[in-house]
């Protein structure tokens, strides 16, 4: 549980932090508002990580889900993380570990946009696998 919290601990300081500095580049004329996007190039990539990953949360709320073959789980929208049983913490089970490594971290993106909480008996090991990935991505 003390997991979860600092979780979204975490995530309220990064959206926070991100709106006073998106506050800080506007005043100082660094931010076009209403400049169009960047073509995307081979991979959903548009060449320009920081903008991306800046407006990767503001964009997020206009995404539509992307499907892992996870249809099924759709039926746990806005049920809390605690009210899972066993059998269908099974079924999130199954879901992430059939995934390849690339896909996990865009499944969880696509949970969050449909809104389906995570069961909170899986917090502690996706957090595992998830920091375990973006690690092994920074030294690759």
């Amino acid at each position: 549980m003390l997991s979860l919290f600092l979780f979204i601990g975490i995530i309220i300081f990064f959206v926070i932090a991100l709106h006073i500095w998106n506050s800080i580049q506007r005043k100082k004329g660094n931010i076009e508002e209403n400049k169009p996007a960047p073509p995307l190039i081979e991979g959903g990539c548009c060449g320009m990580h920081e903008v991306c990953e800046r407006n990767n949360l503001k964009a997020a709320f206009g995404q539509k889900p992307e499907y892992f073959d996870d249809e099924e789980l759709d039926e746990y929208k806005g049920k809390d993380s605690s009210d899972y049983s066993e059998e269908q913490v099974e079924k999130f089970r199954e879901v992430f570990y059939s995934l390849l490594d690339e896909e996990k971290p865009r499944w969880i993106h696509s949970l969050q946009i449909r809104k389906i909480s995570i069961p909170e008996q899986m917090n502690d090991e996706v957090m595992m696998v998830i920091t375990d990935l973006r690690t092994r991505k920074a030294h690759a």
